[in-house]
């Protein structure tokens, strides 16, 4: 974790010294300065937690430093130190946006414990501000992955990738859930308590999509009254998930490609490198493979996300999944809405699997839904079906009864997890919730040996 930075303005040597060895004791990084003016210039051209300034100094004394100090950076918190203390001048201090005021001489243990309360109160501001756009997003956690081949190698995959910080693509249709799985991957790795930071880059104009990631400085543009931190920042010791790369214009590429490569970035009106720890998750509907091609994608910007590439597959392409997802979606649905909806017909279960599933996982979890809204008895039927999806065309094929299609959905699940626990059966038995006894008679029932 990066250290807390201060800076130290004072016009006595001693005192500069002293402090620099006790702040540097106690785990900061500690600057010096003996001036005020050139205090200002290092608060321009570096960044800084704490400002501790003397109030009488040579030159500019430590209210001006304070006044420049929230000018130039309003992040900065300043503390005034004097030896000749006044109840007008702590008054003026911080109306004029101290953070505090010490008195000389003060004692060591009180200045760390003033300085350690300044620093958890910023941390805490940023944690809110991290709260705020997550809830803005409006982020969940559920995801589903079946019992389709295609997806439990999804989920071998992320058991080896989600320890690690390495940078993930996910490619795949829209609505085939991958701003889900990037939630997956942030919430079961080490990062899960720092911030899951999303920004849909098709979503956002061309000229705010920078400023929006990046931050700004203030005065930076027209609009800019105050500094603003990006999303990059927002992200650091998190995660930053940049859905929808593939539209993001060929100008911000070459900015996210330089952040890639080394962790750093420069806010918007801005001079000073910022340096961040963030895992980037990117995810895109469009082949980048023919963008690049196109001109339209940089081809190294696509190397370097494409550490790890996971392709989620359409809906149409798995649909032995449905039934799962379908009982999965009427549980948490109908808990949701406050009814008590306990399943689905074989009739309308026989139409969600001939259906070709365009919208993919999010277009059955909105039928679901409007069935759930819809259905007057305990199970979802034909009339509560889109008429899309209960056409004469589906019907006349026909699938599998219900209870079939469950068996071998029970089948599938079986043998997956066997396969998985390299056939121990009691492993296999602790992680499917049954006990040794059933599983070795649903093994005789669907004729399940090694072979």
């Amino acid at each position: 974790m990066e250290k807390p930075k201060i800076l130290v303005v004072d016009d006595e040597e001693d005192i500069l010294n002293i402090l620099k060895f006790l702040l540097e004791r106690e785990g900061y990084e500690v600057d010096i300065t003996s001036d005020g003016e050139e205090a200002i210039k290092k608060i321009e051209r570096n960044y800084y937690d704490i400002v501790l300034t003397d109030l009488r100094l040579p030159g500019i004394n430590g209210m001006v430093v304070l006044e420049k100090t929230k000018e130039i950076r309003p992040s900065i918190e300043v503390v005034i130190m004097t030896a000749y203390a006044s109840i007008e001048s702590a008054v003026e201090a911080i109306k004029k946006g101290a953070s505090d005021y010490i008195v000389k001489p003060f004692i060591n243990e009180d200045l760390k414990m003033r300085l350690r309360r300044i620093l958890e109160h910023k941390k805490l501001q940023r944690e809110v501000e991290i709260l705020k756009y997550q809830l803005s997003q409006k982020i969940t956690g559920d995801l589903f992955f079946g019992t389709s081949l295609q997806m439990q190698e999804i989920l071998k995959l992320l058991e080896k990738i989600i320890p690690t910080k390495s940078t993930v693509l996910i490619l795949g249709e829209s609505g085939t859930g991958k701003g889900v799985l990037a939630e997956f991957i942030h919430y079961n790795s080490p990062r899960k308590d720092k911030p899951f930071i999303s920004i849909n880059c098709s979503a956002i104009p061309e000229n705010l999509l920078e400023s929006e990631l990046f931050g700004y400085k203030k005065g930076a543009f027209t609009g800019a009254v105050s500094d603003k931190k990006g999303l990059i920042e927002l992200a650091n010791e998190g995660t930053l998930f940049l859905d929808e790369i593939g539209d993001m214009p060929l100008n911000l590429q070459a900015k996210i490609l330089k952040f890639l490569e080394s962790g750093e970035f420069i806010p918007l009106g801005d001079t000073v490198k910022k340096q961040v720890d963030v895992r980037v998750i990117a995810a895109t509907n469009k082949d980048l493979e023919a963008l690049i091609k196109e001109g339209k994608f940089r081809e190294d910007l696509y190397y370097r996300l494409n550490v790890i590439e996971i392709k989620i597959p359409p809906l149409r392409e798995r649909k032995e999944d449905i039934p799962a997802l379908t009982y999965f979606f009427i549980d948490k649905l109908s808990r949701e809405h406050g009814k008590k909806i306990k399943g689905i017909t074989s009739e309308a279960l026989t139409s969600l699997m001939q259906y070709n599933w365009p919208g993919n996982v999010r277009e059955l979890k909105n039928v679901i839904e409007r069935a759930i809204i819809l259905a007057t008895e305990e199970y979802i039927t034909l009339n509560e079906l889109p008429e899309r999806i209960k056409g004469e065309k589906n019907l006349s094929q026909g699938l599998k009864p219900l209870k079939e299609a469950l068996e071998e959905f029970e089948k599938n699940i079986i043998l997956n997890t066997l396969k998985q626990c390299a056939y121990n059966k009691e492993r296999a038995a602790q992680l499917l919730g049954i006990d040794l006894a059933t599983l070795y008679r649903k093994l005789k029932k669907y004729q399940l040996t090694k072979d």
